[in-house]
């Protein structure tokens, strides 16, 4: 519910948490955002998880983002904390699960005089996350905290970085509430899916490669419906087994380190390849050699949520942008 109302920056900060669903968050507490851990104090409704090192806070945040579909949410202090914390940024980004890292930062009027374990947070992270941010005004952080949710779960999912000045979680503000954020579906054009069925239908040797960011119980029943329908062996991407039943009679391994040698010898040999959610990163493609960049002599129909991830790597000669 949409409504105005004045508070310091860490109870309202704690408020816009809760309106987009946060109901679990993971920290080790620091002095640096105090007024935050008071506002969790007073709120029952959120579960504050403390950790022992802020590695395996942003890790279980990361996870838990992975769980539920949206961002896990992690709360670390400055320096150390914050750099402790980088490695399950750098994980979130890399396996294209939600989370937000927030980090205690040092008061507004210190900034740029390297105080106490200060550091230049967005410069930090901006080459680790989807966003990295600082906010300096708490009469904004609805605004930043609904931005963060949506980045977050957008296209290719991942982290979002928020740096929390001291003082200004200390200061009071009046600001309204901004609505609880979804995850914006985008179904596939009529044209690109005829286009699959006619690469399809031409293929003698085709092959499956899926799993990815969102993937969901439902569309791992709906892949075996169609795999099994076609009769198209499949294989999941890198870390990503549980994409498909794998007692099912077209499921033909897992891609990663160390690939079973008669699956890559199978998809070397595809004249097609459909990749439905993976992201054709190094582990999956054995280094860019299972499937090469241009992949001469086979078509490869790439079907993900992120416009930026299609034809990034790899020549698609059918892109399909799709978030269910």
């Amino acid at each position: 519910m949409n409504h105005t109302s004045t508070v310091n920056g860490g109870r309202l900060l704690v408020d816009c948490l809760i309106t987009q669903g946060a109901d679990r968050i993971f920290t080790v507490p620091g002095e640096s955002f105090l007024a935050v851990l008071d506002a969790l104090h007073d709120s029952p409704e959120v579960q504050t998880v403390i950790c022992r090192q802020e590695g395996g806070a942003a890790f279980m945040a990361c996870a838990d983002g992975a769980m539920t579909g949206r961002p896990g949410v992690c709360f670390v202090t400055r320096g150390p904390g914050a750099t402790n914390a980088s490695i399950g940024v750098h994980v979130a980004m890399q396996d294209s699960q939600p989370m937000i890292l927030f980090i205690g930062d040092v008061d507004r009027g210190m900034k740029d005089r390297e105080g106490f374990q200060e550091v230049d947070f967005t410069t930090m992270f901006t080459p680790l996350a989807k966003w990295a941010v600082r906010i300096d005004e708490a009469a904004r952080i609805p605004e930043y905290v609904a931005r963060a949710f949506t980045v977050a779960m957008s296209g290719r999912p991942g982290p979002v970085v928020i740096a929390l000045p001291e003082d200004m979680l200390c200061e009071l503000a009046e600001a309204m509430d901004r609505p609880r954020v979804e995850r914006i579906a985008q179904a596939p054009e009529p044209t690109q899916m005829a286009a699959l069925a006619t690469h399809l239908t031409a293929a003698k040797n085709p092959v499956a490669i899926i799993g990815g960011a969102g993937w969901t119980p439902e569309a791992a029943q709906a892949m075996q419906n169609f795999a099994e329908g076609w009769g198209i062996p499949v294989a999941s991407a890198f870390r990503r087994q549980d994409a498909m039943a794998n007692d099912s009679a077209v499921w033909a391994g897992n891609l990663g380190y160390g690939p079973n040698p008669k699956l890559v010898a199978r998809i070397k040999s595809a004249d097609l390849v459909l990749a439905i959610g993976a992201r054709l990163g190094e582990a999956t493609t054995d280094g860019y050699t299972l499937i090469t960049p241009d992949h001469p002599g086979q078509t490869l129909i790439h079907v993900h949520p992120d416009p930026n991830e299609l034809n990034r790597v790899y020549k698609a000669d059918l892109a399909i942008c799709a978030v269910s």
